[in-house]
C-alpha cells in the first residue's frame, strides 16, 4: 500500500500463492484492510466467503464480517498510527511491514496460524477444517468479553483468558479492545507491505519507484 492522490475502495482482486498487488491512499486516510477466505462468486460477482465476508459483493464496499485478521491504518501527512487487530477473531497469519519510512516504523502482526492453537468453543469450522477463530465477544456476547456496557473503559475491560492466548500467540496485534497501546506503531512518509500467511525464507516485496520489487531470500514476509 503506497500513497496516492487517486483513491477507490471496494477491494482488490482475487490472489493466489505468490501473487502481489499494489493498493494506493491518499496522504490522509483512515481504513481497514483484511482477507476474505473460502470464497465463490460467479461471473456477475455475487457470492459469499466462509471468513472475511463483507455482503454478497465480489467488490464490496462494507465492514468485514467476524472472525477477521485485520489491518488497521491512520494515515497523515506528518505521521501515520498502524496496527493489526485480532479483536474480531482471526482467519489468516498477517504481518504488516512498512518500508521508505522514519521513526519506529516496526512490523506488526501475526506470523504464526493461531486456528491450529485455537480453543474448541472459539473454532469457527467448515468442511471438517479449522477455517478461522473466533473472539470470546462474538462467540459469548459478554460486556466483559467485548468491552460494552460497564466494561466499555480500560479499567473494567481487561485482558481475559481467551484474550491472553490470543496475546501469547500473536504478541505483536490487539487481542482486545484496550489492549497494550504498543500494539499501535507509528512512522511517517512510509509504504506499507501486508503479508498474509508468509513465512520465513520466502520472497520478499516492497514498494519503490512507483512499482512493486519482490526478491528471494531469508526476508520474514511473502506478499500473495
Amino acid at each position: 500500500m503506497t500513497n496516492s492522490n487517486n483513491f477507490t475502495g471496494g477491494g482488490i482482486p482475487p490472489l493466489k500463492p505468490g501473487q502481489s498487488t499494489v493498493y494506493t491512499a491518499p496522504p490522509q486516510w483512515s481504513g481497514r484492510i483484511w482477507a476474505r477466505t473460502g470464497c465463490n462468486f460467479d461471473k456477475d460477482g455475487n457470492g459469499k466467503c466462509q471468513t472475511g465476508s463483507c455482503g454478497t459483493l465480489l467488490n464490496c464496499t462494507g465492514p468485514s464480517t467476524p472472525p477477521a485478521s485485520i489491518a488497521e491504518f491512520n494515515l497523515n501527512e506528518t505521521m501515520d498510527y498502524y496496527d493489526v487487530s485480532l479483536v474480531d477473531g482471526f482467519n489468516l497469519p498477517i504481518v504488516v511491514k512498512p518500508s521508505n519510512g522514519t521513526g519506529n516504523c516496526s512490523s506488526v502482526g501475526c506470523e504464526g496460524d493461531l486456528r491450529q492453537s485455537c480453543p474448541a468453543e472459539l473454532r469457527d469450522e467448515a468442511t471438517g477444517k479449522v477455517v478461522a477463530c473466533r473472539s470470546a465477544c462474538d462467540v459469548f456476547e459478554r460486556d466483559e468479553y467485548c468491552c460494552r456496557g460497564m466494561y466499555s473503559n480500560p479499567v473494567s475491560c481487561v485482558a481475559t483468558n481467551y484474550s491472553r492466548i490470543f496475546k501469547e500467540f500473536c504478541p505483536m496485534a490487539y487481542s482486545f479492545a484496550y489492549d497494550d497501546p504498543t500494539s499501535v506503531v507509528t512512522c511517517s512518509g512510509a509504504d506499507y507491505t501486508l503479508t498474509f500467511c508468509g513465512s520465513r525464507n520466502q520472497t520478499f516485496c516492497s514498494y519503490h519507484d512507483n512499482k512493486l520489487v519482490c526478491s528471494s531470500g531469508s526476508k520474514n514476509v511473502k506478499n500473495i
